[in-house]
């Protein structure tokens, strides 16, 4: 055997020279594989400017020194690179997308908490967005709550002054305005924590509401939102 099972290290041979060159190597996969950390799963032309240690995951049309790599990870090493296959059941981090993602065998799937035998999964995610406030009796969103998604919560923090006649205001969708919260503050800092008693189903994308509270929106405010959700997947054939 010339390298291990799991993370395909370079083994020492029995009176290799020089080896110190495939320790090195070994411990440069060691040390990206292990961190779980990605800084891209979309790049498809191997970075110039990487850095010792970080890792790519290979999307299917990568080019020149990436051809014919796709799935596997890319970790820079030795000004080269170095390529390991994941397996099922690895977790990492997408850097780029502030994403955590679970290889299912085949490839990567966002937020996985459950995996079985045929691939159904459940996941969990957050659809993060910041709006600016319109001018109004309410201002809704787009984006807003993804399609076929179970929702736990949805908070916020206004990050820019929200501008009216407005002495608060709440959050909701089409269902019922308030269903997130109500008498929020208008000011930067403020924040919504809109945990619901009992996860509702949604559908179809729905945006989310702001409605004005004792007067309306003047147009001007930034608020960042969040929808906390599940989501499931069905099972493979």
């Amino acid at each position: 055997m010339t390298e291990t099972v799991q993370l395909g290290l370079p083994l020492v041979a029995a009176a290799q020279a020089q080896k110190h060159v495939t320790v090195n190597e070994a411990l440069a996969r060691l040390d990206a594989a292990v961190g779980g950390v990605l800084v891209s799963r979309s790049v498809a032309l191997p970075p110039a400017a990487a850095e010792e240690g970080q890792a790519w995951a290979v999307p299917g049309a990568a080019v020149n020194e990436w051809a014919g790599q796709g799935g596997a990870l890319a970790i820079r090493a030795g000004g080269g690179w170095v390529f390991v296959a994941p397996k099922r059941g690895w977790r990492a981090f997408v850097a780029d997308e502030s994403a955590s993602v679970v290889h299912d065998g085949a490839g990567w799937r966002d937020g996985l908490v459950a995996l079985s035998p045929s691939g159904a999964g459940l996941s969990a995610g957050i659809t993060e967005f910041d709006h600016a406030v319109g001018a109004g009796a309410s201002s809704e969103t787009v984006p807003g709550i993804p399609a076929n998604v179970l929702v736990i919560a949805v908070t916020a923090r206004v990050l820019e002054d929200i501008a009216g006649s407005a002495s608060a205001w709440s959050l909701g969708s089409d269902v019922s305005d308030d269903r997130y919260g109500a008498g929020l503050g208008l000011v930067a800092g403020s924040f919504a924590r809109g945990l619901l008693g009992a996860p509702m189903a949604v559908y179809a994308p729905t945006p989310l509401r702001l409605t004005a509270t004792g007067g309306s929106f003047a147009g001007g405010g930034v608020v960042r939102l969040a929808v906390h959700w599940l989501a499931v997947d069905v099972p493979g054939l």
